[in-house]
């Protein structure tokens, strides 16, 4: 096993018996333990009594998150015409039809989040194979599929978070970076998990939030307490 370096035993050490945090505790651990050379992103890890292989058990939804992310979100629009400008005039990065379809077929994906308009559908569709396993296909229950494409672009420009139960109920997102103060961290974390509290499927059974966990890009994770972590 290769030798952990000073930095990474620090860190490791700091969390060593810590666990079911309030918010402020986790986010302050973890903002100070991020010492990478770059702005860690601050990551939400939330484990959930759902099983996703039945449909009234899926988790998704969607989140502006009160103090934004952070990240510079890239944007592609499938779009032909006004619609088209619309989604240009509003900063969409990338804005196509048949040849964004057809760019993305030869496997080049240089955005975050992808919007379409309903009569692109038909197109998009063709890709679901590739933009399905990313989180990035158009979906109009997260407003990804709307007629609204430069409010979308805003959206998504501005800190929107989507998120979806992966297999094993799992739900991840950055809902910040270490640079960010820790009362808009802890602003951010409390609204994430709000939102995905809200989205709670019908068809869940038992405990439905069982483990939220933060941690920075390059450390470790510690777990939250579950009934202080939604928004008070």
């Amino acid at each position: 096993m290769a030798k952990l370096g000073k930095r990474t035993r620090a860190v490791r050490e700091a969390f060593v018996g810590k666990e079911n945090l309030t918010v402020e505790e986790a986010v302050a651990l973890v903002k100070s333990s991020a010492s990478a050379k770059f702005d860690e992103t601050v990551e939400i890890a939330m484990n959930l009594g759902v099983d996703t292989r039945h449909a009234d058990q899926m988790v998704r939804g969607v989140i502006g998150l009160p103090n934004g992310t952070g990240k510079t979100m890239r944007v592609a629009v499938f779009a032909r015409g006004p619609k088209a400008e619309e989604a240009q005039a509003a900063g969409a990065d990338i804005v196509g039809a048949e040849d964004l379809m057809e760019t993305i077929q030869g496997g080049t994906i240089e955005f975050d989040r992808c919007i379409a308009t309903p009569d692109m559908m038909p197109i998009v569709g063709r890709l679901g194979k590739v933009l399905g396993p990313r989180n990035l296909m158009p979906n109009p229950k997260v407003g990804t599929v709307t007629m609204d494409v430069a409010q979308a672009v805003k959206d998504a420009k501005g800190g929107q978070v989507q998120f979806r139960a992966e297999k094993g109920g799992v739900v991840h997102a950055g809902v910040g970076k270490a640079s960010f103060d820790e009362a808009k961290l802890v602003e951010n974390v409390r609204a994430f998990v709000s939102a995905v509290a809200k989205a709670k499927p019908a068809g869940a059974k038992g405990t439905y939030m069982q483990k939220i966990s933060l941690s920075s890009t390059m450390g470790p994770g510690v777990t939250v307490d579950v009934a202080n972590a939604a928004t008070e």
